[in-house]
């Protein structure tokens, strides 16, 4: 088996080493291939890049947007498992060996495990939240996913057929092209959940969604829109319920 890891990157120097130590540093009965697909970065990302030598693959040009940087990685890999890792998240030890043990058990077309909220600093925050999105994880159903994005994106992984036969992400969204994915692939397939953690998403405040939680917010409930048949509108009423209590929590912690 083997992972092709993607990290989407644009003047991330302060995380991307952190970053790519947690990829680089997962050892397992696999192969991997890490990705790097920066945006054309000012400050010293690129030298922390090259220090990893021949590790890494890696490209830094001019792009459309995150959601373009991860196609063109995708476009690039060769592996079995294809996942991407933004530039200042983290894998936990183990986590890609826990992907392929699952793999072997049953052969899913997408996965997805638990996932840490930490902040600049490593240490683990808003545990309430995580705790919530573990359990609606356990007890995943497309109606569920359609009311509320509770799937954590850096601990998911999907298969290379899959991500042929969905294509790319989608250019468009700008913070929910995640969300975007896991329902286009949800509406055919259920994803087989991993009751372990297997990624740490940082918050801090000049983060995407940091600083613009609201409007991230307002675009997932969009895209549950789009995928909506006329049977689920409850799900889109809970959707717009949890968009604007979503903006009133995020608000009232940044206060």
């Amino acid at each position: 088996m083997k992972f092709s890891i993607i990290t989407p990157s644009f003047n991330q120097g302060k995380f991307i080493q952190r970053t790519i130590e947690s990829v680089l540093g997962q050892r397992g009965d696999f192969e991997l291939e890490y990705i790097i697909v920066d945006g054309g970065s000012t400050d010293r990302t690129l030298d922390i890049i090259k220090g990893y030598g021949d590790k890494i693959t890696w490209i830094s040009e001019k792009d459309h947007g995150q959601s373009d940087a991860i196609n063109k990685g995708f476009a690039m890999a060769s592996g079995d498992i294809l996942a991407w890792l933004n530039s200042d998240d983290t894998y936990e030890p183990g986590a890609l060996a826990s992907v392929a043990e699952g793999y072997k058990r049953i052969a899913f077309k997408w996965c997805m495990g638990k996932c840490r909220i930490i902040n600049e600093h490593d240490f683990e925050i808003r545990k309430w939240i995580t705790l919530y999105k573990s359990f609606k994880c356990a007890i995943y159903s497309y109606k569920r996913l359609l009311a509320q994005n509770f799937i954590s994106q850096p601990a998911v992984f999907f298969t290379k057929k899959i991500y042929k036969e969905m294509g790319p992400l989608c250019l468009d969204c700008r913070y929910a092209m995640d969300y975007d994915y896991w329902l286009r692939i949800g509406q055919k397939y259920n994803p087989l959940y991993i009751n372990k953690y297997l990624a740490n998403f940082r918050w801090h405040s000049e983060s995407k969604c940091g600083k613009h939680y609201r409007d991230a917010a307002y675009e997932a409930y969009s895209t549950a829109r789009k995928y909506a048949m006329a049977h689920d509108r409850l799900s889109i009423v809970r959707q717009y319920i949890h968009y604007r209590l979503l903006s009133l929590i995020y608000r009232l912690l940044d206060t």
